[in-house]
């Protein structure tokens, strides 16, 4: 697809899937190994992005999704106890999403009943352990803020 300002990362089904979204709807962006298939109702959504890490698309949903401004916006799941993972992948997050606000971490149980209720789930091929990460979308306008002394002609 190609669309003036629209990343190629971003598929015609997720756009839709963003524009759907209303304040307060959650998008689960998994991992390679997320179990999408056979953790969520037949309801939410599933889209696959295969070849495509979470990083890439939150810079490419960045644009075009504001995050909610009550409570916390991001979750991620936290890394069981004793096992490796890479830590930089928050800070990848967080410059994808240009993003410095709280980040939740909860654990996977918990992360999965998230899932569930979730609006749609993006499949991605990121590889790293502990990367599936949820957004909570927020209220935006799509008109650009206006000075004070310029007058609408809408």
């Amino acid at each position: 697809m190609t669309l003036k300002g629209i990343s190629p990362v971003i598929s015609p089904d997720l756009l839709k899937i963003l524009a759907q979204m209303g304040q307060g709807d959650e998008i689960v962006l998994g991992d390679a190994h997320f179990p999408a298939h056979s953790l969520c109702p037949p309801h939410v959504p599933i889209l696959r992005a295969d070849g495509i890490t979470i990083s890439r698309l939150l810079a490419g949903i960045t644009p075009l999704l504001d995050l909610d401004n009550s409570g916390v916006p991001v979750v991620m799941i936290e890394p069981a106890k004793n096992d490796t993972y890479d830590a930089s992948v928050e800070d990848d997050f967080r410059f994808s999403l240009k993003y410095d606000g709280e980040v939740a971490k909860t654990d996977r149980a918990a992360f999965y009943g998230r899932a569930k209720k979730a609006y749609a789930i993006v499949v991605t091929g990121e590889n790293r352990k502990y990367s599936s990460v949820i957004l909570k979308k927020g209220a935006s306008s799509p008109y650009p803020k206006r000075k004070s002394n310029q007058t609408s002609h809408l």
